[in-house]
């Protein structure tokens, strides 16, 4: 984020409602469950967001959660925009759903420019070999002595994002719990930076936060980046890693498209980044497909 204050006093809260952690705030003008705890809470939880919304006028309701609870939200006037195979350990699915309330909000503004960049991903999906370190660069794992500089390249990058990723403190404390941080530098400087935030009892992780300063475009750090952040989360026993990128950034999907992921569905108008809200695209690769195997043949 920039160093505007009163865009940060915008950002939105991350809260507990029963079993589901949520994320709420004005910034992005929408209600978020990230994770339901407990599938069976699927009705609970979603009259818990629904009042939520209701209450700060929020435009948009938007749910991740695993496929056994969506009926109780598609009952009460969701639509699912997405969803992964396999998403919880390598077995389970999960449904990236949405309610409406604006009806403003369920129309995307550059519906052309999305499906253009997404015709242009898919066109790119043939697997290449590991992109090639750029002549001068390294990459690293990320720590605690890294996050003022990570901040610092996070408030050049992006207008606005919906998590805080322009605080050190935000970043230290994520690192310490739950996220993996990669660094491309160069000449001991950070260039470029991406994450990836690991669900360990899911076996999932999302690739996210990826930003590279202006002057290191184009020498392909985002692949790098991605193909490193794999190997430390396959590592620690992810089975799927998942993205949710911006529709209208073809540097990021073809990225994602280029390393074999697979395109689940779009998000309309879902999050405020760079300034705007935007339309996002979730893309899935299985990291380790003889541990899903394994679990698929288990449950059976």
């Amino acid at each position: 984020m920039t160093g505007n204050p009163n865009t940060r006093m915008a950002e939105d809260r991350i809260v507990r409602l029963g079993s589901a952690l949520i994320q709420h705030g004005p910034l992005s003008d929408r209600v978020y469950l990230m994770k339901l705890e407990d599938a069976d809470k699927g009705a609970e939880a979603a009259e818990n967001v629904l009042a939520l919304a209701r209450s700060r006028d929020y435009g948009k309701v938007f749910v991740k959660a695993p496929a056994a609870a969506s009926a109780a939200f598609l009952e009460l006037g969701f639509e699912e925009e997405a969803r992964v195979p396999g998403m919880l350990c390598g077995k389970r699915d999960v449904c990236f759903l949405a309610r409406f309330r604006k009806p403003s909000r369920a129309k995307s503004r550059d519906a052309e420019a999305v499906r253009r960049v997404l015709d242009i991903a898919l066109a790119r999906t043939k697997r290449r070999s590991p992109p090639r370190v750029p002549s001068g660069y390294t990459f690293q794992v990320l720590g605690q002595e890294h996050c003022q500089e990570m901040a610092v390249l996070y408030g050049q990058v992006f207008a606005s994002y919906p998590f805080p990723i322009h605080d050190p403190r935000y970043l230290c404390e994520t690192m310490r719990t739950h996220v993996r941080y990669m660094g491309a530098f160069k000449d001991g400087s950070l260039a470029a930076v991406a994450s990836a935030e690991l669900d360990r009892k899911g076996q999932n992780a999302e690739m996210t936060d990826f930003a590279t300063l202006p002057e290191h475009r184009g020498q392909g750090l985002a692949s790098i980046l991605l193909a490193r952040l794999e190997e430390e989360a396959a590592r620690l026993g992810v089975l799927t890693a998942y993205t949710i990128a911006r529709a209208v950034s073809p540097g990021m999907n073809i990225t994602f498209a280029r390393a074999g992921y697979t395109f689940d569905g779009t998000l309309t108008r879902n999050t405020n980044i760079a300034g705007a809200l935007e339309c996002m695209n979730v893309w899935h690769k299985p990291l380790r497909t003889d541990a899903r195997t394994e679990g698929r043949n288990a449950a059976a």
